[in-house]
């Protein structure tokens, strides 16, 4: 984990040679212990699902991360769900392939926030910092983008294509994210792309981040808050005119 006077950066490695070893280092656990005390103030879930099929690489990495995050505050709260077994719960939170993370307010299920794939080296920030923005209900938006999202009104998908190494793409990712939580009809959706090569070829990705909204609309790179919008608007209007 790696921290500055300007920005917090978190960060684990994508895997550990023995699973059974902590993925959050003690040091680590006890500053997220402080920033979630000093934070957060409703519950969230962190929901969790994997696959008991052999070709889920890193499904025991997901559960351990979200495990040792629970116990970083009482008020995360882990589920655990198997994609094939429980296709109500899949449904009920709108996900598609494992593994995957949700994170949502305690006992909702809109399912708008997820990472697809491990969230890990720079992407466990992102997870850190939603944690922080679900429990809140406080996106973090200019007023000029909010003013842009606000006109949505009928649902809008932004997938986030990333590699863990990548250290543009948590921004990238907490954008799609915060104008979720501020929009109900927007879902934002992280997807490593070496873990899911298949949608990533599907899309033509081959520099991250890159973004694919309502299967239409792509552009590549972090963009301000204002920029982001307005491709999103541009997705929307697509929408209609089909």
């Amino acid at each position: 984990m790696h921290r500055s006077d300007e920005q917090t950066y978190y960060a684990i490695d994508k895997c550990c040679a023995d699973i059974h070893m902590p993925l959050i280092k003690e040091e680590d656990k006890q500053f997220l212990q402080s920033e979630f005390k000093k934070y957060m103030r409703d519950d969230v879930d962190l929901v969790v699902f994997t696959s008991e099929n052999g070709d889920c690489r890193y499904c025991k990495e997901v559960v351990q991360i979200c495990e040792e995050l629970s116990e970083t505050s009482d008020k995360i709260n882990v589920k655990k769900f198997t994609f094939e077994k429980e296709p109500d719960e899949t449904k009920k939170y709108g996900v598609t392939k494992y593994p995957a993370v949700v994170v949502t307010k305690q006992g909702e299920t809109n399912g708008r926030i997820k990472y697809y794939g491990i969230p890990s080296g720079y992407e466990f920030g992102s997870v850190i910092e939603d944690i922080k923005m679900v429990s809140t209900n406080e996106a973090k938006i200019s007023a000029k983008a909010m003013d842009i999202i606000s006109k949505i009104d009928k649902p809008v998908s932004i997938k986030v294509f990333v590699t863990t190494s990548c250290p543009y793409c948590p921004r990238a990712v907490g954008t799609a994210h915060k104008f979720a939580l501020a929009n109900s009809n927007i879902s934002g959706e992280m997807i490593e792309a070496g873990e899911f090569s298949g949608d990533a070829s599907e899309f033509g990705v081959s520099s991250v981040p890159h973004i694919v909204i309502n299967g239409d609309v792509q552009f590549v790179g972090a963009r301000s808050d204002e920029e982001f919008a307005q491709f999103v608007l541009e997705a929307y209007n697509h929408s209609g005119e089909a």
